[in-house]
């Protein structure tokens, strides 16, 4: 032992030698002898501060070099372990522990059940439980604690964890945090609120935590009005000036879509911190990316400086813009602060630049990246597909098969989307196959759509109908509806209305059917049903959603629908627009007007 610990020395700070000499050599003093306790309190103290550093060589060290260690020692090396995230050495250090024959206190097996959850060993924490009830821990609040917090971890339902809950005696604040934190990452926010309410009505110890995990069950819950009497609770308890209350109450506002009131009681904090923003800020980016990049250049503006969170929303509002040069400059600002090798923003920029056009450098940074998961191969795969390039797309997904990476139900996705795209019609079916064959994961109505997709772009639109036929389950109307694409584009009337009607059943409200079957009436001169299905599109009240399209020209977006005459932009867009139309009659170019002329009168 000892010169094993001798030669790695050099790896690690060395034990200062008045400690040693303390350890081996006691001093004694002439008139009363000095009887150290073993190990002695100076040692135990040194271990927990080189912990609390981070230093795990160090504490080990002067542990293995300690003649007689107490259970405080002991403790304290296991609850080290345990709080740098050496799961695996804490269960290691207690197992012997108990081998040799310490006996463990409550602290102590307090550390080890954490331990047991950060392992989600559910096996090893059900012999510490064990163990426990031996030792007579039984009734011990921390121990019940920390059983119920990996019960709840570590279990496939909650069962485990509410049985301890029950039979603890006097509960608590941690003993109720526990059991809706549980509920509540389980994504069972009723069952959650259902115990905070209890907790409320027993007036038992309310605390700032209690009120942050509840109010992040209202926002899995998606309903306003728990949320809102959270928030008067909050209030009434006097916690609404916590800043991680305030914070979870934000982010809930924003989960709900509620961003003027979000945005409002922003305003209204009297103090803020970088999770403020980046919840605000994040809230925006999915609903209204223009104002998240305001307010990150207000928060720089304030003097916050973002990290990782902040930039991967920021970068994901300049996709869903579309803005390339903003995009550019947070990349700028990521190599800047040195974010460059973090793999969220790195899968972030690599999907940013693909939606702004640039899918180079989508491969690029794809190429830079020292280490990629899943989502940085999905995101290379959705990118090329987007674009057309789904040769490279199918090189890219063998290339990941090859790196050892599983693929998953969205790679497959991407891949077979791409190969919908570019016409890969036999890759794509060979890799639909392979999903089921070699990674035994069954396709659900998204996959059954990219395959129906893929078959009726290349004009198999029989073999589409086939499939829909065979399907294990009931097809939803994205099946049909891309069967129905299909029929539109390959002229096929018959498979057509079926589609449509199919599509009807399933979603009475879509104007687009209603509008492709119209016009198959009308190609076929039957005006009776054309007339009686465009009657029952204008009762419906709704018309088809325009297309849009924009364009970044000089750090500007313009956008562009049918019809469109604001903007001043506009005038040069139909001077262009005529343009082309003269070059297009040069060219005897006839268009296909069979699908638009019936939609003249509905202006669609």
């Amino acid at each position: 032992m000892s010169r094993k610990i001798t030669s790695s020395r050099a790896h690690f700070h060395s034990i200062p030698p008045m400690i040693r000499n303390s350890l081996h050599h006691p001093t004694t003093q002439s008139d009363a002898p000095f009887l150290p306790k073993a190990p002695s309190i100076l040692a135990t103290n040194l271990i927990k501060s080189y912990l609390v550093k981070g230093l795990i060589k160090e504490a080990r060290s002067l542990f293995d070099e300690m003649p007689d260690r107490d259970i405080v020692a002991w403790t304290a090396m296991i609850e080290g372990y345990t709080s740098c995230h050496y799961h695996g050495n804490s269960w290691v250090l207690f197992c012997e522990m108990v081998r040799i024959g310490m006996d463990p206190n409550a602290f102590t097996f307090s550390s080890v059940l954490k331990a047991c959850k950060g392992m989600k060993a559910l096996f090893c924490g059900e012999l510490v439980h064990g163990l426990g009830v031996k030792y007579g821990m039984e009734g011990n609040i921390y121990v019940d604690n920390a059983l119920m917090d990996m019960y709840a971890t570590s279990c496939s339902s909650m069962d485990e964890a509410c049985k301890v809950f029950r039979d603890i005696g006097a509960k608590n604040a941690v003993s109720w945090t526990t059991l809706i934190t549980g509920f509540t990452h389980r994504g069972n926010g009723y069952m959650a609120l259902r115990v905070f309410q209890q907790m409320l009505q027993e007036d038992a110890e309310m605390n700032p935590f209690s009120f942050s995990i509840a109010v992040r069950a209202c926002g899995s819950l998606g309903s306003r009005t728990p949320g809102l009497q959270i928030h008067s609770a909050v209030i009434k308890y006097g916690f609404e000036s916590n800043l991680p209350v305030m914070n979870s109450l934000l982010d809930m506002y924003c989960r709900f879509g509620c961003l003027p009131e979000a945005n409002q009681y922003f305003l209204e904090m009297a103090e803020k911190n970088l999770i403020s923003w980046n919840t605000l800020i994040a809230g925006y980016q999915r609903t209204d990316p223009s104002e998240c990049l305001r307010l990150f250049s207000r928060m720089e503006l304030e003097g916050f400086s973002p990290n990782c969170f902040t930039l991967s929303s920021v970068t994901a509002a300049c996709s869903s813009l579309a803005v390339l040069a903003c995009g550019q400059q947070v990349h700028g600002g990521i190599v800047r602060r040195g974010f460059n090798h973090n793999l969220e923003l790195g899968n972030a920029l690599i999907d940013m630049y693909a939606k702004c056009g640039n899918i180079a450098d989508s491969r690029k940074i794809f190429g830079e990246m020292s280490h990629k998961n899943l989502v940085s191969w999905t995101s290379m795969m959705i990118g090329y597909g987007a674009h057309g390039f789904g040769k490279e797309a199918v090189q890219l997904f063998d290339e990941m098969v090859r790196s050892g990476i599983k693929p998953d139900q969205i790679v497959f996705m991407a891949v077979l989307s791409a190969c919908s795209h570019a016409g890969l019609v036999d890759e794509g079916l060979r890799y639909f196959k392979s999903m089921t064959v070699d990674y035994n994961i069954p396709p659900d109505q998204e996959i059954y759509g990219c395959v129906v997709d893929l078959l009726g772009r290349a004009g198999r639109v029989e073999e589409a109908y086939e499939l829909i036929e065979t399907m294990p389950f009931k097809p939803d109307e994205s099946v049909w509806g891309a069967l129905l694409g299909a029929c539109k584009a390959h002229k096929l009337p018959h498979l057509g209305k079926l589609a449509a009607h199919k599509v009807l059943d399933l979603r009475p409200t879509m104007v687009e059917a209603y509008l492709m079957l119209s016009n198959i009436y009308a190609s076929e001169g039957k005006w009776g049903e054309f007339a009686k299905t465009r009657k029952l599109m204008r009762g419906m009240g709704n018309k088809k959603e325009a297309g849009r399209s924009w364009i970044e020209i000089r750090n500007q977006v313009y956008s562009f629908v049918v019809g469109d005459k604001m903007g001043s932009h506009t005038k040069w867009v139909y001077e262009v627009l005529e343009l082309l139309i003269r070059h297009m009659k040069e060219a005897e170019y006839v268009s296909d007007l069979d699908c638009l002329i019936h939609d003249q009168h509905d202006r669609t």
